[in-house]
């Protein structure tokens, strides 16, 4: 439909209900938005603070117990970061779509999948902090994996419970053997 030429149309006066109208986006959004950058955060600084607060012995050679952590750690910021960016830039586009369409939009960023997936993640994340002695390494972190991919929406869960294994059982030989940091065996190793 094409605008009227009459000034006294009805759609000259009320406007076209189609043509979209420029809302702001709510503070709610955009803390929406930075939920998972913070998270990220503040995990990478729980991870550092544990690197500064370790102690290393004086003969310890290149690269060392704190290498691996500190390559997490910055790769964990810079996620924050990047994600954080994503989700202001997002905010930010918000502004010109219709009523309807915010609407949707920041209810699709609080609705219950995008929570279940934060809950999978941060969820699995608190049982591998508080399973990893009980368990050990390879069950510990193959439950992780299984629980982070399953935030991300895959529900193949014997394939990720192999892939985890795998990649939780190349850790452990690499930590063990190359490394000579032994990770902790739970179970596996016949303690509890």
């Amino acid at each position: 439909m094409m605008p009227s030429n009459n000034p006294t149309a009805l759609s000259a006066v009320v406007g076209d209900p189609r043509a979209p109208r420029t809302t702001a986006p709510s503070i709610a959004t955009l803390a929406a938005h930075l939920v998972m950058p913070v998270l990220l955060a503040a995990f990478a600084s729980y991870l550092l603070g544990g690197i500064l607060t370790m102690s290393v012995p004086e003969g310890a050679a290149f690269p060392g117990p704190q290498f691996f952590p500190g390559l997490i750690s910055a790769g964990l910021y810079l996620l924050a970061v990047l994600l954080g960016l994503s989700g202001f830039r997002q905010w930010q586009s918000s502004r010109t779509q219709t009523d309807d369409a915010a609407a949707d939009s920041a209810g699709g960023i609080l609705s219950r999948p995008r929570w279940r997936s934060l809950l999978w993640v941060v969820g699995s994340f608190l049982a591998f902090a508080l399973l990893l002695e009980v368990l050990g390494w390879i069950i510990a972190a193959t439950l992780l994996f299984v629980g982070v991919v399953r935030g991300f929406a895959s529900s193949r869960w014997l394939f990720n419970a192999l892939v985890g294994l795998t990649l939780s059982s190349v850790i452990y030989i690499a930590f063990d053997m190359l490394l000579g940091l032994p990770l902790p065996s739970g179970i596996l190793g016949g303690g509890l």
